[in-house]
């Protein structure tokens, strides 16, 4: 059963100082967070990789890793695929609102998929450095439930003292799972900061075992038709004076189809620690992050040698 990784790669970056943050150089030879989540993935078992990009970043994604991407991939028999997410990808009759400036969120992001991804597939973000259990696991469950239950979906869950941050308080969603593990729901909850107990919000302690989403899922085909519907109900729903700023969310639609019982979400529990680049400070935390990784063992010098 072939299946896909879909990397979300459209965000404007406006946090990080005005430049593109998933272009930015981590590893010792230039690569970017992205090179080490396709290598994870090809060595997990996915055959074909989507970009979702903005057509106005083309050419400097393009220059940073789709043209050095495409040669790698194919080298070792992977094919890739160029999605766009754009503002003006809207529902039959729905206009730009005035002042909206950026596309509508992660859920249209992955919707720029449909009749490129027809395959089970699992979608990122560009910017987050997830490990490679995660995507063995994904992958598993995505082959073995092929031909199955096309809304029997799944999530990477990372424990929480594994996604913290030193130098600040964090947002996480933390997972509420029922006795089979499957995902009731998902309980955001801003500021955590890491203490030397574990982690706490406003003085008051958090299990820093609990497993949290940090927006990577396994998907299905038929699910990009509940994305498309969804698209079309988050227009009918939103005032229209919050047109301009509201955003169509992947975990939040998620959510709703889990509240009203049309998906199943299997939590799959993975110990690897995240990390990503929201700010520029972070960024030489990931350097010496990935630094340590090729030291250990976990990856070559000459990342994808050893495919």
């Amino acid at each position: 059963m072939k299946t896909a990784l879909v990397i979300m790669a459209a965000g404007i970056g406006s946090r990080f100082g005005g430049g593109i943050k998933q272009l930015e150089p981590v590893g010792l030879h230039n690569e970017i967070i992205m090179d080490y989540s396709i290598h994870d993935a090809i060595q997990a078992g996915f055959e074909k990789i989507v970009f979702i990009i903005r057509r106005d970043i083309e050419e400097a994604f393009r220059q940073a890793i789709g043209l050095r991407m495409e040669e790698t991939c194919r080298r070792l028999g992977v094919e890739i695929a160029y999605a766009y997410q754009e503002m003006d990808a809207l529902p039959a009759g729905v206009q730009i609102p005035e002042g909206r400036t950026k596309p509508w969120g992660t859920g249209q992001a992955v919707l720029a998929c449909k009749g490129i991804v027809k395959e089970p597939f699992v979608v990122i973000n560009a910017d987050d450095y997830y490990g490679k259990e995660a995507f063995c696991k994904l992958h598993s469950f995505l082959v073995k439930n092929a031909g199955g239950n096309p809304n029997a979906l799944c999530m990477a869950g990372f424990v929480l003292k594994n996604t913290l941050s030193e130098n600040g308080g964090v947002t996480r969603g933390i997972c509420r799972m029922d006795e089979s593990g499957c995902l009731t729901d998902v309980v955001e909850t801003s500021n955590i900061v890491k203490t030397p107990q574990g982690a706490e919000v406003e003085g008051k302690p958090v299990d820093a075992d609990s497993l949290v989403s940090m927006n990577m899922w396994g998907l299905t085909p038929a699910f990009i038709d509940l994305l498309e519907q969804g698209f079309v109900e988050f227009f009918q729903n939103t005032p229209a004076e919050q047109l301009n700023k509201s955003e169509y969310l992947l975990p939040i639609y998620i959510d709703q189809l889990l509240k009203q019982g049309r998906v199943s979400v299997k939590v799959l529990e993975t110990g690897d620690k995240w990390f990503g680049v929201t700010y520029k400070e972070d960024k030489p935390v990931v350097v010496e992050s990935f630094r340590a990784l090729i030291q250990a063992g976990v990856y070559q010098e000459d990342l994808f040698s050893d495919l």
